[in-house]
């Protein structure tokens, strides 16, 4: 727990966007689902933009997807959203959460729970030696909470959840219960609330070690997230980002547009296999080259500007922070940046490409 006035580093959607959220709820005429705070127009919105009303867009995606996951989640429908590392799965959830429930906390990592009653509940021992089972003695789960609630759970990288522990959702998806056979009478049986459901995320390209049962599949609707198509797009959510991340530190430095646009282009380019006007070049194998990737490499280009270099951004040190985001465990990936460096960059005769190919010799 943080200490008074002491700031965090990172505050969930519905407080950084508090303001947002408030003018769309006073503005907001739609009609409003059972248990959510805004119409699933609003909650739209809020994650796709409204300009008349100051909203900045937060995601962007394939055309349709975002309001199939919202109606999805509108019918009592769970929702999985699948994709490659750093598409901002998490981030989407987290939107979603915030503006359907205004909390977004309620969150099971998949890797990081062993046993049934870190999901749902577990006992306090010193109620329970002395008094026994009992509602006081309870202790609830981030489950048992969302569904007392009537509030959206969030279940990260639900493959790397034990497949016993994921197949204990099966009840709750079908039947919105959780028995609880310690307990006697209606206390013994909890009903979700209006308002309740669960959206996770998993990673299709490490599946992690437990496959899904079909059973479990039935139960969710499937959203695949893929990378930022348009280069215009990735390169405006870079530039966002990136000032977010150093109002933060307090960094006072415009991002050099120049320098974020070959940045972008260079993970477009490989993480594709192919360069923007056509011709192919090699794609990686060990590296996602993901958006998410490219802003904390944007960030850290700020970081070392703002110690080192007076607060400029300088091309030529890009290469040093691409190199541990690029080159990873496939040692093949070194000359394939190499062929990517001599036969796409050495081409472009941009002062800031050029810059960018003098630092070669460090790959």
């Amino acid at each position: 727990m943080s200490t008074p006035g002491q700031k965090v580093q990172r505050v969930p959607a519905e407080v950084r966007f508090a303001e947002e959220l408030r003018r769309l709820a006073a503005t907001d005429s739609h009609e409003v689902p059972p248990g959510w705070r805004l119409s699933p127009i609003a909650v739209e919105r809020f994650i796709d933009g409204d300009p008349a009303l100051g909203i900045a867009r937060k995601f962007v995606g394939e055309s349709g997807q975002l309001r199939r996951t919202i109606i999805s989640l509108c019918a009592n429908r769970s929702c999985l959203l699948t994709g490659e590392p750093g598409t901002a799965k998490s981030w989407l959830s987290e939107l979603l959460a915030a503006a359907i429930c205004g909390n977004s906390t309620l969150t099971i990592q998949g890797n990081a729970i062993s046993s049934l009653q870190q999901m749902l509940y577990s006992w306090n021992p010193g109620v329970l030696a002395q008094h026994g089972p009992c509602p006081e003695a309870l202790v609830p789960g981030p489950l048992y909470r969302a569904m007392q609630a009537g509030q959206l759970l969030r279940f990260e990288e639900l493959t790397r959840c034990p497949l016993a522990l994921q197949d204990s959702l099966l009840a709750v998806l079908s039947e919105r219960i959780i028995l609880i056979p310690e307990l006697a009478g209606e206390h013994g049986i909890l009903y979700a609330r209006q308002g309740f459901n669960l959206i996770a995320t998993s990673n299709n390209v490490d599946e992690g070690i437990h496959s899904m049962s079909a059973a479990l599949k039935r139960r969710l609707s499937f959203e695949t997230i893929r990378p930022i198509a348009r280069i215009e797009d990735e390169i405006a959510v870079v530039q966002a980002e990136l000032r977010q991340l150093n109002a933060t530190l307090g960094l006072q430095i415009e991002p050099d547009g120049e320098i974020i646009e070959v940045l972008v282009t260079l993970f477009h380019e490989l993480r594709s296999g192919q360069s923007l006007d056509g011709r192919s070049t090699h794609r990686m194998a060990g590296a996602a080259l993901s958006t998410a990737e490219a802003i904390h490499v944007a960030h850290a280009m700020c970081v070392h500007a703002h110690y080192y270099s007076n607060d400029q951004m300088r091309a030529e040190d890009l290469v040093h922070f691409i190199i541990g985001t690029a080159l990873k465990d496939k040692p093949e990936d070194r000359r394939r940046l190499k062929y990517y460096f001599d036969s796409e960059i050495s081409q472009r005769q941009d002062a800031k490409w050029q810059q960018v190919y003098a630092q070669r010799h460090l790959l």
